[in-house]
């Protein structure tokens, strides 16, 4: 990832699979403020074209950065995204 950002809230949905994340990820949005930004751990690699597809479809909503890192063996996407 090449900027920090600093998150609001984190949403920990690693575990679960579609559509889980970018329902959970709707949901916790809804009760974030305009401008903050929500940072969401997925182990889903399905998470970085569906939370993508997601951002774009929706107003109000900005994907800012995405990326993924190795902890304890497993892959995490990490998903930045703003409630405009």
């Amino acid at each position: 990832m090449t900027q920090e950002f600093t998150a609001a809230e984190t949403l920990d949905v690693r575990g679960e699979n579609c559509p889980m994340p970018v329902v959970k990820t709707k949901q916790a949005i809804d009760d974030l403020e305009s401008g903050d930004v929500l940072e969401v751990l997925a182990t889903d690699p399905g998470s970085e074209s569906d939370l993508g597809g997601w951002a774009d479809s929706t107003d109000g909503v900005a994907l800012l950065e995405q990326g993924q890192t190795e902890m304890d063996g497993v892959t995490v996407y990490t998903h930045y995204v703003r409630n405009e």
